[in-house]
Parts: C-alpha cells; sequence; structure tokens
C-alpha cells in the first residue's frame, strides 16, 4: 500500500515534470514567452491534449480557441458543469508556471480523483484558455468572457505589433471568429469555476504553507493624475513662492503611499510619471502620473482614491499649484464562493494542518468568469514571491500538495 505523503509528492513530480515540459514550447530566449494563436501555443495545445486524454476527458477546441476537455456528463446530468482551469499563454520572458500550473494541476486532480473512485452526476471540465496576460493583443480574457456572454466582438478587429488582426489570428489556428458568441453558457449550466494559480506575492512563503484559499479577487481602478504649477529659470527664481509641479507631485505620492500602508489589503501604486518641461534647468511646470489602487472591497477602493485626489487638490493648492484626477479604468472586486472557500478551507486543513485566506492583487480568469457562475480560487507558494521573470518557481511538494486539496474538493461536489 502506497503511503499517503509518497503519493503525494509523486503527484507534485509529476507537476513538476509536465510543466518543465511544456516550458520547452517556447520563443527562443529567457523564459518562457508563449503568445496566443502561435506556433508555440499550438504545441502547447497538443501536450495540454495528451494531459486531458490521460485524464480520462474527451478534447475540442472551441470556438475562443480555449481547449477544452471533458469528462461524464453523458447519460447522466450534462446540464451541470463543473469548470477547472487557466491559461496557457505567458509574458514575455515569464516564467514556467502562472497560467499553465492551473491546467496541469487540474488534469492531473482529476486524474487522481478518478484513481480514487471519483464518479461525478455531472460533468468535468478542463480549459486551457488561450490568452489572458494581453501581451500579443491589446485584450485579454476572450476565452472566458465568451463563455459568461460578456465578449465584445470589437475586439477581433484589434492588431497585433505586426499588424495582423485577432480575427485573423484565431481563424488560422482553428477557431471560429463568426461562432463566439454562440459559446455563451446558460444561466445555471456551469455550477462553478475553480482556478489553481501561483500566488505570485509572499504571504504563502511568510506563513509556511505550500497552498492557500483565495477570498476574493481585488477590484481595480487606474486614475490619471495631473498637477500644474508655473515653470521658470532654476537660476533665477527663488526657492521661496516657487510654483514647482513636481514638489507637489511628491508630497501627493508621500502621502499615497502612508495612507495605504496604514489600509489592510489594499495596494496603491505610482507606477508612470512625466514632467515638463523636462530641462535640468527649468523648474518643472506639469507633472502627470498614474495611480492604480487595488482592494477586495470596492468601497474601501473608491474611498481611498476620493480621499487621495481631495488631499492632493488641497496639498497643490498650498504649493501654488493645481491637481486634477481623471479616473480611466474601473474593475470591480469579485469575492468567491462561500461553499467552495469552505470547501478549499477544509481540504487544505486536512493536507496541510491548516489553511490560510488570502485576496488575490492580480486579475485572473476567474474574474470573467464569475460573470457566469461562483468561483474559487487555490494558490500555491512561489519562491521569492516572484512572477512574471525566468524565475519564477514553484516546488514539487508544494504542487504535490494542491493536487490532493484539488482531488479532495472534487469528490466532495
Amino acid at each position: 500500500m502506497t503511503d499517503p505523503e509518497t503519493e503525494t509528492a509523486a503527484w507534485g513530480e509529476a507537476a513538476q515534470e509536465r510543466l518543465t515540459g511544456i516550458g520547452a514550447c517556447s520563443l527562443q530566449g529567457a523564459g518562457v514567452t508563449r503568445l496566443p494563436f502561435t506556433d508555440e501555443h499550438r504545441r502547447a495545445n497538443e501536450v495540454i491534449a495528451a494531459w486531458m486524454h490521460r485524464a480520462g476527458m474527451t478534447v475540442s477546441l472551441d470556438a475562443a480557441g480555449t481547449l477544452v476537455g471533458r469528462f461524464g456528463g453523458k447519460g447522466l446530468t450534462p446540464e451541470r458543469v463543473l469548470v477547472l482551469g487557466s491559461h496557457q499563454d505567458s509574458v514575455r520572458n515569464g516564467g514556467r508556471y502562472d497560467g499553465i500550473m492551473g491546467v496541469a494541476l487540474a488534469c492531473l486532480a482529476l486524474e487522481k480523483a478518478r484513481s480514487d473512485g471519483f464518479r461525478p452526476d455531472f460533468a468535468v471540465e478542463v480549459h486551457a484558455y488561450a490568452d489572458e496576460e494581453g501581451v500579443r493583443f491589446p485584450t485579454a480574457l476572450l476565452g472566458p468572457r465568451a463563455l459568461a456572454g460578456t465578449f465584445d466582438p470589437a475586439v477581433l478587429e484589434m492588431q497585433d505589433r505586426d499588424g495582423v488582426k485577432l480575427r485573423d489570428a484565431l481563424a488560422d489556428f482553428g477557431g471560429d471568429p463568426n461562432g463566439i458568441t454562440a459559446l455563451k453558457r446558460a444561466p445555471g449550466q456551469v455550477v462553478g469555476y475553480l482556478e489553481t494559480h501561483i500566488e505570485q506575492g509572499p504571504v504563502l512563503e511568510s506563513a509556511g504553507l505550500p497552498v492557500g484559499v483565495v477570498t476574493s479577487i481585488c477590484g481595480i481602478e487606474r486614475n490619471s493624475a495631473t498637477v500644474s504649477g508655473r515653470t521658470g529659470h532654476a537660476g533665477t527664481v527663488p526657492m521661496q513662492g516657487r510654483r514647482d509641479a513636481l514638489v507637489a507631485a511628491a508630497g501627493m505620492i508621500t502621502e499615497t503611499d502612508t495612507r495605504a500602508q496604514a489600509i489592510p489589503d489594499l495596494r496603491a501604486t505610482i507606477g508612470t510619471i512625466s514632467v515638463a518641461p523636462g530641462a535640468v534647468n527649468q523648474i518643472p511646470e506639469t507633472v502627470t502620473m498614474s495611480l492604480e489602487v487595488r482592494s477586495p472591497d470596492d468601497g474601501t477602493r473608491r474611498r481611498f482614491s476620493a480621499e487621495i485626489a481631495e488631499f492632493s487638490r488641497g496639498f497643490a493648492t498650498k504649493r501654488g499649484c493645481e491637481a486634477a484626477f481623471e479616473r480611466t479604468y474601473e474593475q470591480p472586486a469579485q469575492d468567491c464562493h462561500p461553499a467552495f472557500v469552505e470547501r478549499l478551507q477544509t481540504a487544505s486543513e486536512e493536507v496541510q494542518g491548516r489553511s490560510l485566506l488570502l485576496p488575490s492583487g492580480a486579475t485572473h480568469d476567474a474574474s470573467a468568469m464569475a460573470d457566469l457562475c461562483p468561483v474559487a480560487m487555490l494558490f500555491v507558494r512561489c519562491r521569492g514571491g516572484v512572477s512574471h521573470v525566468p524565475e519564477e518557481y514553484a516546488s514539487a511538494a508544494d504542487m504535490g500538495v494542491a493536487v490532493e486539496v484539488l482531488s479532495r474538493f472534487l469528490r466532495a461536489a
């Protein structure tokens, strides 16, 4: 009889072997570069299809370019489907775990659950979405948005850097641009979506835990802030009375960071800044900068942004300047389904001794699937909390724990 710990380790080693192998489906260069609807994507789908077949699934490519593996449902209750999955694509020179690990672990979890006697009265599907990162085309989440009925046909006309339209790339890949809207699933047909992903942060590593249960996917907003002052010669205008836009902006940046650090689970980032005239001997007259705010609670996020905007206007006035804010993007937070969270907590406690709840600060395919059905996410520890780089790493041992947790989630469904 196989020792449970030995068996868990074996599943983890299988995951590591699979991810190492599919990592070769990449453009040449450091790390993994796998963009949607390319030869690298096609080669990856061949590998993923083999994973799906080994887990007992039938495999097909849908109109949006999603590779779909399906198990069960025939003659049972085909209108009820539980979906697991993630995306196969990567950023340029990324790691070999982001996205694709969720597909690999889903296939292994179903394979393990079946070996443990899992015979569901519903269908299980594993999805490998084509494009979550939005690196080749200036859009993303095509696959899950098609299922949720939130797909915008206008994105098909978007072009990559070589002038290739998304419509044409998808058609050449074997998808059907004209058939995407028909992919919309009926309300209630999909009973849930479960995505496994590396954490992309340091929380699990700090807690000493292989996996954690996601409670929500943070809402995101992006703002453009403009500070206007008055320029002048750097050598002739006295310091007193200057209307230096950069000095005013610096105070705003410092206050943003100070306030954000006092609010749990909120993230605020000034990611870009531009200064004009931009000369070493001229006082800055105009500063434009971005402010991105993320929080699992939309009310907290909006209040923070409003307070920062109010502070900035007042602070700029004191410096003889003016500050203006404009919200350029907003995505609401998505809560994970309480029953799914509880089921993942129970499985995590059984496998690793305790569970840890944490929000996701990043957007995932689950964000789009939340418009269709209840969603859940399981995070896997990543070394150093780093992601989107070649050094991205999750251990075989941790992935083995994740396979066991996912398998127990399936068997309890």
